[in-house]
């Protein structure tokens, strides 16, 4: 089952599908998911795709289907809590999920294998991130990703349903900083998309990347995570794909705000969930709380609550007092 049936939970349906796996995509939205089971397609999403046999578009999220014990969530992480809320009603939780959205829970400040021990406690989790545009993943190109779990068995297990010869998964254990790599690196691509709609050059883009990939590894090494992950799929390699590549939907985000547009406009012009937009409070917080500094994600943060202007963040960023590259 996938719960979400957005541009990316559509796409690891088709992966799903392509790889011989009987797949349901279930979304909140009735109407959406009509227009799923009539079309055959996500038309909205991912024109031009058409859902293999084995790919069923269904309204109903419980029951699930007879015979389903693996669930993908992908819905933007605002509507994580909704999905699990749905799934701790069910009477027989013999199932194990999979969570392929990036963010962290903004209320409790808690990473999504977290909230989902508390919804649904002894259930298996695993996490699924890394460089992956849902478009290119649909078109079949070659795409990468890391499957994290505390439990190697789990990981494994989700990571044989999904893998391809052209859709890569390689398992993990560190599983706070594959997410705590897949959620910072969206605050990056907003300050690259701000930088690049500036104009500031490729030098620029190229600085903020290597001194976002700093603050992603501070917050994640003081929340637990480990420096290689940083280093892999889920951390440089995300970070590179999104913040260079207007297929992201943040470094869109960033470009809009760049040309004048408000946060609400240019979530508007986008027309899907931008995460970074409600992922950088929470970075922030977590930061003040575990004592890191991430002036890259607080000027981001003062952007989006309209205290400084793009130009001035970028300035004020450039300005730093020097210090070691270490710190």
């Amino acid at each position: 089952m996938i719960a979400g049936a957005g541009s990316w939970g559509t796409a690891l349906a088709l992966v799903l599908a392509r790889n011989q796996q009987r797949v349901y995509l279930w979304d909140c939205i009735t109407g959406h998911v009509e227009k799923l089971m009539e079309e055959r397609c996500n038309n909205y999403h991912l024109p031009g795709h058409h859902f293999p046999d084995t790919l069923t578009a269904v309204t109903e999220l419980t029951p699930l289907p007879e015979g389903v014990k693996h669930i993908v969530i992908a819905v933007p992480c605002a509507g994580l809590g909704d999905v699990l809320q749905e799934l701790q009603s069910m009477e027989d939780k013999n199932f194990k999920i999979c969570l392929a959205c990036k963010g962290i829970e903004p209320k409790t400040l808690t990473l999504n294998h977290l909230v989902v021990e508390e919804y649904l406690p002894g259930v298996p989790v695993a996490v699924l991130s890394g460089p992956s545009f849902a478009g290119e993943v649909a078109e079949g190109l070659p795409t990468a990703v890391t499957v994290a779990s505390e439990y190697r068995s789990i990981a494994a297990e989700f990571s044989g349903l999904f893998h391809t010869e052209v859709f890569r998964t390689y398992t993990h254990d560190d599983v706070i900083g594959v997410q705590i790599g897949g959620a910072v690196k969206n605050v990056m691509a907003i300050a690259a998309g701000i930088a690049d709609g500036l104009y500031f050059g490729a030098n620029t883009r190229a600085a903020l990347i290597s001194r976002g990939l700093a603050e992603i590894m501070r917050l994640g090494l003081a929340m637990g995570g480990r420096a290689d992950t940083f280093m892999g799929l889920a951390g440089l390699g995300d970070l590179a794909l999104t913040c260079t590549d207007n297929q992201s939907r943040n470094r869109r985000f960033g470009l809009a705000l760049a040309r004048g547009k408000t946060p609400a406009q240019a979530t508007a012009e986008i027309g899907q969930a931008v995460e970074g937009l409600h992922t950088v409070k929470v970075v922030c917080e977590l930061a003040a709380r575990h004592n890191v500094d991430m002036p890259v994600s607080k000027q981001v943060l003062r952007v989006i609550n309209n205290e400084i202007s793009p130009m001035d963040a970028v300035r004020e960023l450039l300005a730093r007092e020097r210090k070691s590259e270490n710190r």
